[in-house]
């Protein structure tokens, strides 16, 4: 990336071993990555310290991932526009219209390599073209 500034990811998720294999991927990748448990402890997270990228699971517990972009894309505040990838195992074509119909803007089914997982987000962050 052209600027100083470390790209910071935000990974939703309520499993820790999730979390942490993302967390690994991208740090080794150059990322800032911070975790949010699920999208209430995300939305509160973004309003603090805004990310470049958000990494959203569907299924957990409070705020699902799909209900917390709803909400998200909602806001008039600048963290309504941060770029989102689901990542999920929800794998059918309802599903990926329903991300997109919450506001994604990009979905991958796990589990993903970490090579493929850094691809995307380095392309979602403008690092690759």
């Amino acid at each position: 990336m052209p600027d100083a500034h470390k790209v910071r990811v935000l990974v939703i998720d309520d499993a820790t071993l999730v979390r942490l294999y993302y967390r690994d991927a991208l740090e080794r990748a150059g990322y800032e990555v911070d975790e949010a448990l699920n999208g209430l402890e995300a939305l509160e997270k973004l309003l603090v310290a805004p990310a470049d990228l958000l990494i959203v699971d569907v299924n957990m517990p409070q705020m699902d991932g799909l209900a917390f972009l709803k909400v998200l894309r909602r806001q008039d505040l600048p963290v309504s526009a941060i770029p989102a990838l689901i990542s999920s195992t929800e794998a059918g074509p309802q599903d990926k219209a329903a991300a997109r119909a919450a506001g994604a803007n990009f979905y991958l089914v796990k589990p993903q390599t970490p090579e493929i997982l850094v691809e995307y987000v380095d392309l979602m962050c403008g690092r690759r073209t």
